[in-house]
Parts: C-alpha cells; sequence; structure tokens
C-alpha cells in the first residue's frame, strides 16, 4: 500500500508557497484548452435530436457525424507532441485556439451534414491538440510536490467544459422554449449551442499570450536564461538555478526531438512503458465514459424518460463529475496514482454491472418504451455511480500519468501517440453504441462491465506509481 507521507525532497524541489498562485494561473490557462475539450467533446449531445431532423438521417449516418471529430481528435494527438518539440508548447496552443475558433463557427453554420462533420473533424483536431499540450506543458511547469494536483486541472478543466456546456445547452432550449430547432434571432437553438464555443476558444488564444513557454522546451532550443527565469517564477527565488538547468541539461543530453523511432523497442515493437500508456488511455474509453457524455439525453429518452427531465439528467451527471473530479484532485499526491485507478476501476465494474441488469428491464419499442420504476431508479443512481468513480480516479489520473510517467525523451511523441490511440478508442465507443443500444442496451452495458473488470489486473501488474518524483527520474 502507498504511503500517505510525501517523499522527502532536496529544498530546490519543495514547491513555494508565495509561488503558488503563480504556478496555478500558467495551470488553468493551459488547461483551458482542457476545457474547450470537454466543452467540445460535449455540446453536441444536446444538438442529436436537431441535427437528426434537420438533414432527415438514421441513426448510423448520425453517429457517424457525431464521432467525425474523434477521427480529428486521433490526428491532433498524434501530431501535437512532434510540432510541440519543433515550435514550442504555447505555439501549440495558439494554433488549437484558431482551430477551436473555426470549428465553433463552421459547425454553427453549416450548408450541409458532410459540411458539419467536416468542420466537427477541424474542432477534433484541436481537441486532440489540447489533450496532449496541455498535460505536457503543465507536468514540465509544475513544481513536483504539487505536480499531481496541478497536473489534475486539465481533466478539471474538462469536467467543467462539460458542464458548462450542458448548462448552456439546457439554458438554449429553454430560451427556444424546448425545441432544439426553435429560432432564437435568426439561427435556430442547436446552431446557438454550437456557436457558443467562440467565446472560450477566444479567451484560450489571449491566455496563450501570458503565460511562459516551458522550461524544458526553452532549455532544449539553447535559451538556458529564459528557462531560468520561468524555474524562478514558478519554483521559487531559494531555489539553485544552476542545479535545476544542469538536472534538465543531464536528462536531455542524450535526447533527440522525440519521434516514433524512439518510442520503439522490446517484444511488441514499442518501449513497454509506451505500451502502458496506450493501455491506459484505451481502457479509459472501453469502458463506455463517453456514451454519457455524447448520448445521455438520447439515452435517457430510449428508457422512456422525458426530454426534459433527460436534459436534467444529463446536466447532474456533469456535476457528479466535477464533484469526483475534485476528490481525485484532493487525493492524487496524498495517496498516489495507483490507488485510485484500483478504487475506481472495482467501483465502475460494480456500477456498470447495475445498470446493466437495470436496462434488461427496458420494454417496448419507438414510443411506447418503458421500463418498471424500481429499475429506473437504479440505473439513474448507477450512471451516476459509475461517473462519479470514473471522475474520481481514471478521468484525472490518467492525464496526470500521461504528463509525467515517459522519460523525457520521447514524452512529446508518446503522450501523442497515447492520446491519439484513446481517441480511436473513443471513436469505436462512439459509433458503435447506437446499433448496440438497438441490438441490447443491456448487453452494450455487460461489455462496459467486463472492460472495467480487465482493468483491474493492468493496473496491479504494469502502472507504474510515479507520486513524488520529477520527470528527470522518470528514465
Amino acid at each position: 500500500m502507498t504511503s500517505t507521507a510525501q517523499p522527502s525532497m532536496p529544498e530546490g524541489r519543495k514547491a513555494h508557497p508565495e509561488h503558488i498562485g503563480h504556478v496555478i494561473f500558467i495551470t488553468a490557462s493551459a488547461a483551458m484548452g482542457g476545457f474547450l475539450f470537454g466543452y467540445d467533446s460535449s455540446v453536441i449531445n444536446g444538438t442529436v435530436v436537431a441535427i437528426r431532423d434537420r438533414f432527415e438521417v438514421g441513426p448510423e449516418i448520425l453517429a457517424q457525424v457525431i464521432a467525425a471529430a474523434l477521427i480529428g481528435c486521433a490526428i491532433g494527438a498524434a501530431t501535437a507532441g512532434r510540432i510541440a518539440d519543433r515550435i514550442g508548447r504555447i505555439q501549440v496552443m495558439r494554433i488549437a485556439a484558431l482551430l477551436f475558433v473555426a470549428s465553433a463557427l463552421g459547425s454553427a453554420l453549416p450548408f450541409t451534414l458532410w459540411d458539419l462533420a467536416a468542420w466537427r473533424v477541424i474542432g477534433g483536431v484541436a481537441i486532440g491538440m489540447a489533450s496532449v499540450i496541455g498535460p505536457a506543458y503543465i507536468a514540465e511547469v509544475a513544481p513536483p510536490a504539487y505536480r499531481g494536483r496541478l497536473g489534475s486541472f486539465q481533466q478539471a478543466a474538462i469536467v467543467t467544459g462539460i458542464a458548462l456546456s450542458q448548462l448552456v445547452n439546457f439554458g438554449i432550449l429553454g430560451l427556444a422554449d424546448g425545441d432544439q430547432r426553435g429560432e432564437l434571432l435568426g439561427f435556430e437553438a442547436w446552431q446557438w449551442m454550437l456557436g457558443v464555443m467562440v467565446v472560450p476558444a477566444v479567451i484560450y488564444g489571449l491566455l496563450s499570450f501570458v503565460i511562459p513557454e516551458s522550461p524544458r522546451f526553452l532549455i532544449s532550443v539553447g535559451k538556458d536564461q529564459q528557462a531560468r527565469q520561468v524555474l524562478r517564477d514558478v519554483e521559487g527565488k531559494t531555489v539553485d538555478l544552476d542545479i535545476r538547468v544542469g538536472e534538465i541539461h543531464e536528462a536531455m543530453r542524450s535526447d533527440r526531438k522525440s519521434s516514433f523511432r524512439d518510442m520503439m523497442g522490446g517484444r511488441f515493437g514499442l518501449l513497454p512503458i509506451v505500451w502502458v500508456g496506450i493501455g491506459l488511455s484505451v481502457f479509459q474509453q472501453l469502458v463506455g465514459i463517453n456514451v454519457i457524455f455524447y448520448y445521455s439525453a438520447s439515452l435517457w429518452q430510449s428508457v422512456g424518460i422525458d426530454p426534459t427531465s433527460s436534459f436534467l439528467y444529463s446536466f447532474t451527471t456533469s456535476i457528479i463529475n466535477i464533484i469526483g473530479t475534485v476528490i481525485a484532485m484532493i487525493f492524487v499526491d496524498r495517496y498516489g496514482r495507483k490507488p485510485l485507478l484500483l478504487v475506481g476501476s472495482v467501483g465502475m465494474t460494480l456500477s456498470l454491472g447495475l445498470a446493466a441488469w437495470a436496462f434488461s428491464y427496458k420494454t417496448g419499442t419507438g414510443d411506447n418504451i418503458s421500463m418498471p420504476d424500481t429499475q429506473g431508479t437504479i440505473a439513474l443512481v448507477a450512471a451516476h455511480s459509475f461517473v462519479l468513480f470514473f471522475a474520481l480516479s481514471w478521468g484525472v489520473v490518467v492525464w496526470v500519468l500521461l504528463g509525467e510517467m515517459f522519460p523525457n525523451r520521447i514524452r512529446a511523441a508518446a503522450l501523442g501517440l497515447a492520446a491519439s490511440a484513446q481517441w480511436v478508442a473513443n471513436w469505436v465507443i462512439t459509433v458503435s453504441f447506437p446499433s448496440l443500444s438497438d441490438w441490447n442496451l443491456s448487453g452494450a452495458y455487460v461489455i462496459y462491465t467486463g472492460f472495467a473488470l480487465l482493468s483491474i489486473p493492468f493496473i496491479l501488474k504494469w502502472v507504474p506509481e510515479t507520486k513524488g518524483k520529477t520527470l528527470e527520474e522518470m528514465g
């Protein structure tokens, strides 16, 4: 069992309270990419019915449009690390902000269904970039003693974006008298839902001009003096800058710009630690978490819950998501990464199993679908419990681990590959759920339960504990 005590550190590695406010501002600014990640991923939930009616498409085509963003996510995640190693972390944030703005405007004003899908792909590229650059930048700027909690800002921002998107959707729906296609100022309600994201995207872009570049990137391009200033600002005046810069130089001495070739090795083509990162990413998605955030409104309507209540339950699961994330932020540095993952996997397995049992009582077809009151209540409780256990464990910890578990020489590229695998798994779940739920909703949740159960031995055998270590100690 991991000790609750923080390991002792040299004075130069301890955080200094007078600098924490500055570090939190930098971290929160970088995590705005995570906010947009969550917002853009989830906002589509409130527009599904309107898009289906506007473009007169069936569930299979609709699923492809919803999942189109995930294709872009995989592309953005796979390329962001290498781009960041060449032009810097901050420049990648600015590129992502521009793509978010373009996607929001284009998605709100599409000419055709495929036009909408193309703008969703562009937004997906921005999400993929943000999913990589946020954790990498935060891990490289944060003092080691606070890195777990600061790293969890990324997930906190994601779940806040998810919740706010649902709240904005609910508010716009109210203004449109409950009609997703109701007209507001010359546009349909669903168009406003997609277009509002332009505001946080612009804020993200502006913030990228007031936060510093990563000290590790600065040192990698020979800007040691600028790196010293950043390290002084985030770790304190009492830190021995010669030692810190020397540590980073030593860790990077034999490094090249990270590339796919650097990750090659081992029995299965990639270094074992890279496979662990991919495994974490894939398991995070295969438990079906994004079914809740992409399809929750239509999911609850499919088991007989009225549309207004279904939007309310979408919002309440988002609030539970935030609560779980706060719990993880409090405990990730106190108890470590692996214990939280294990608690989450056990809780998710039980919750998903209970949901699968409850959904097996669904009866009827078309507009005459219903569930017994007891099973309906249990399904709602189980869904909220699942989100809670995911948020306090896998939702936060995976991003923390991906930001810190890889050796310096491959961090950006390995994080990009792992995040790309995550988006591919997300795409599989997203496009398969409509067909699975039409076939057997309970059966779909049995599959998700199986993956949650399999994640337990994966954690025990292969996932490393990184609590309290500097990035230079990761190999």
